[in-house]
């Protein structure tokens, strides 16, 4: 398959001559103030990242504030039916049994014919998965009522029978072309969709959690719906292909109406409950090496970049002008001598300060330390100790002890090996052995020496053996026959995805594209905001700002889902076979993925990671136990009191990690972020001062540092250090140097078709089950062959003849053909 061949979101990040535009004159340096003044008061973010957000943010977010006055609504349907049923009696007053006869009597009411009184049974349902919020005092209760409720209309079977009602809505070819008809959609085009996904929401979220008072009957549930979702139960596929088909609906204008942020929300946690999270990951991944005999992983990668300090963030390019006219002031003050070990002592504990020599940081005022309000020690006087280390940004009881020395242990593949014996070889001996890495005959001491070292940090990964297998079974099918494929839910899901992968890859970048703060709106683009839209549209200013509000955490909370999804099927496919990934990943490329990316980081994400698109008191379950305060202009303006958005600084370090999959060991993609002009856009995110995020960055411009050439390296030696510090080395590769560039064309389009093409082989074998396979034993005996019955169709023999005589009889046969060699 050819990239042009696809459908693809249009990009553009570059103008004509592949220069990144920016406005001329006076609004440069405006620009540039702003840049300056936000590096220089960006603090060190306290994030922990996480598969999730706490849950109370995390149901919060599946409500769009228009959708407020709906609580009310829900709770009024619930009332007037239970009213009848209780008999003045509350429902955190009844007994369990009596519970369990209501949600019965509810669930047969959801089978009758009336449209309109199937909506308001579901708005009782889902009254009650928000935990009957009316007879709760606090939030607290309202969480509790909430899983209690849940955990009960899960063993009722209720989840089955909204279902069934979700397919029948999303096969109401009735509602889909009124919607498409329709010049303005709202809210109302998708209210049943809304309700049925909102109780479904909250019900894998809510299972999804594990707490520590979970009784041993909820524990057993949680196992059972887990299978449940990930099994092909549902129409003989999983739950998660149902969402997947919606989406591609939805992205190919067949059904506008469809409520996309509250489907991929859903689809992102079914992914993330039936697959497992990150911690999940990590414990797979130990326990499949263990299966293969491989070493075990050199250190736990989670707890390595939990326990990393965030860098200063380098000077920029307004710190530099100013640098430049006091120098022109004749204000610059004189250095005194300093010792080496007081410069090494101060660069150790600031990887991005005072590495580049032309970088004039001396006065007072240009501090550009990782704490706020500390006085730089190379500033305060005249140096002749080592300065004294840092005060800890985090109280004494929380201060993690981080080890000396580097946080990764280096690795070197087998290859690298290989390579560097090969190199030693022609040089001392002028031949080579091909792969053999034992003999080192005739190679003098030293290299004796560096290939022990280098041998003594080989890493073996998972992805290696599965490729290394693959060729095997590719070369000797008779030999080794039929593999065996364990089902897991990973691959139950790959065999679901696979015939039309391509559609769901493009469709999510269409998402994404469209919820990217970055995009212009276009006729032509698809309209993400069918259910944040009221139907009335605002009259006062004060409606304007709340929408305004609403429609940019709306399209903040669809970038976080599909960030975070692209990356848990990456991370699972790599995990169940290298290949899975692979064409995942592939599709991804073709699709435009990475220029998307680096478009998305185009803008100034320090504003985009503290933006501030949420309102408090409107969130649930705030919004339905206390009081509405009246919300007022400033109010709205002001925002909340968080130094970050957790959602968009999660957003922003999941399409970084997806970015670093795409490109690694890639030399094509990686010369992409070259020509993308990507280093520039990745550099302004280091102004980020959250140590995971810089990492991620880090790793992305160590990849091409080889490619910006030596000026790029000399002038950014506050960033080589960093990435010195703070990313994995492996011991042969010369990353800072750019030795091999010659020795390197770039031929994307080969190297992604010799991919493709191992791609293709790896699906053939595994799961093209009506192959004609050239390896089928073939029978040679006349007799048995012609002795076999051959079913034919009932009116064969009303035809038999005329077919003889066309077929046959009138066909010349050239006998003496048979007699000719060939």
């Amino acid at each position: 398959m050819q990239a042009e061949d696809m459908e693809v979101p249009i990009i553009n990040i570059l103008n004509d001559n592949g220069d990144r535009q920016r406005p001329k004159g006076k609004d440069v340096f405006k620009d540039l103030q702003k840049e300056s003044e936000s590096s220089m008061e960006s603090p060190n973010l306290e994030f922990e990242y996480g598969d999730t957000d706490a849950l109370t943010a995390e149901l919060s977010e599946l409500y769009s504030y228009t959708e407020e006055p709906e609580f009310a609504l829900n709770r009024d349907y619930f009332e007037e039916d239970f009213r009848s049923h209780a008999r003045g009696r509350r429902w955190i007053e009844l007994k369990v049994e009596e519970q369990k006869t209501y949600v019965m009597r509810l669930l047969d009411a959801l089978e009758v014919t009336d449209r309109d009184k199937r909506l308001k049974v579901a708005r009782a349902i889902l009254y009650l998965a928000q935990g009957v919020f009316d007879e709760c005092d606090t939030e607290v209760d309202v969480l509790h009522w909430s899983r209690h409720n849940v955990f009960l209309l899960y063993d009722m079977g209720i989840f089955t029978a909204l279902l069934e009602l979700l397919s029948m809505e999303i096969d109401n070819n009735q509602a889909c072309s009124s919607a498409v008809r329709k010049p303005a959609i709202s809210l109302a085009d998708s209210t049943e969709l809304r309700v049925l996904l909102s109780i479904m929401y909250l019900m894998v979220e809510t299972v999804r959690v594990q707490t520590e008072d979970d009784r041993p009957e909820w524990r057993a549930a949680r196992e059972a719906f887990k299978n449940e979702l990930g099994s092909p139960l549902y129409n003989g596929e999983p739950f998660a292909l149902l969402l997947f088909t919606m989406v591609t609906k939805f992205c190919s204008m067949n059904a506008p109406h469809f409520p996309m942020k509250k489907v991929l929300l859903l689809l992102w946690k079914t992914i993330l409950f039936t697959l497992g999270g990150f911690e999940e990951l990590q414990g797979m991944k130990v326990r499949g090496r263990e299966r293969l005999n491989l070493a075990p992983l050199p250190e736990d990668s989670i707890k390595v970049v939990r326990a990393m300090r965030a860098a200063s963030p380098p000077a920029s390019a307004m710190e530099l002008i100013e640098q430049q006219q006091q120098q022109k002031r004749g204000r610059r003050s004189r250095r005194p001598l300093v010792k080496q070990d007081s410069l090494d002592t101060y660069n150790e504990r600031d990887p991005f300060k005072n590495d580049d020599a032309r970088d004039e940081e001396e006065d007072a005022e240009d501090t550009d330390s990782g704490i706020e309000g500390e006085v730089d020690p190379l500033d305060r006087d005249v140096i002749i100790q080592p300065p004294p280390p840092p005060p800890p940004l985090r109280p004494p009881t929380e201060k993690v002890n981080l080890p000396k020395g580097l946080p990764w242990a280096p690795k070197v593949r087998e290859k690298d090996i290989e390579h560097f014996l090969e190199t030693s070889r022609n040089k001392f001996i002028g031949f080579t052995l091909g792969n053999d890495t034992d003999t080192l005959v005739g190679l003098p001491r030293p290299i004796h020496e560096s290939v022990k070292t280098l041998k003594q940090h080989k890493y073996v990964s998972i992805a290696e053996v599965q490729i290394q297998k693959e060729d095997e079974l590719q070369q000797c099918p008779m030999t080794l026959g039929e593999e065996e494929v364990e089902e897991t839910p990973t691959e139950m899901l790959y065999l679901g995805m696979l015939p039309n992968l391509s559609q769901y890859v493009i469709a999510l970048l269409k998402l994404l594209l469209a919820a990217a703060p970055t995009s212009k709106a276009k006729t032509d683009s698809i309209n993400i905001l069918a259910d944040v839209l009221p139907e009335e549209m605002p009259i006062t200013v004060l409606q304007s700002m709340k929408l305004g509000i609403d429609v940019n955490r709306h399209k903040e909370i669809i970038v976080k889902a599909i960030s975070a999804l692209l990356l848990l099927l990456l991370k699972h496919f790599k995990l169940n076979h290298i290949y899975q990934f692979e064409i995942v990943s592939q599709h991804l490329v073709f699709a435009n993925c990475i220029p998307l990316i680096l478009k998305f980081f185009n803008q100034n994400i320090m504003s985009y990671i503290s933006a501030k698109n949420s309102i408090c008191v409107l969130d649930f379950p705030n919004c339905v136990v206390h009081e509405m305060p009246e919300l007022t202009a400033e109010s709205l303006e002001a925002g909340d009191s968080n130094q970050f958005c957790w959602r968009n600084l999660f957003s922003c370090i999941n399409l970084l990690r997806i970015l670093n999959k795409l490109t690694k060991w890639k030399h094509s993609r990686t010369m992409m972020l070259v020509v993308f002009k990507s280093a520039p856009i990745l550099k302004r995110a280091l102004k980020v001062k959250q140590a995971m995020m810089q990492l991620y960055v880090l790793k992305l411009l160590k990849i091409q540092t080889k490619y910006l050439g030596r000026q790029w390296r000399k002038s950014n030696m506050k960033t080589m250090s960093a990435i010195y510090q703070k990313v994995r080395h492996r011991l042969n590769d010369d990353w800072a140097y750019g030795n091999d560039i010659d020795a390197r064309p770039w031929d994307f389009q080969a190297e992604e078709c010799a991919l493709r093409e191992s791609i293709e082989k790896f699906n053939s074998r595994r799961y093209d089950k009506n192959k004609n396979w050239e390896f089928a034993p073939v029978d040679n005996c006349l007799q048995s062959v012609l002795g076999q019955r051959v079913e034919l169709p009932e009116d064969f023999h009303y035809s038999y003849e005329m077919w003889l005589e066309r077929e046959v009889f009138s066909q010349p046969i050239q006998w003496e053909g048979l007699l000719q060699n060939p």
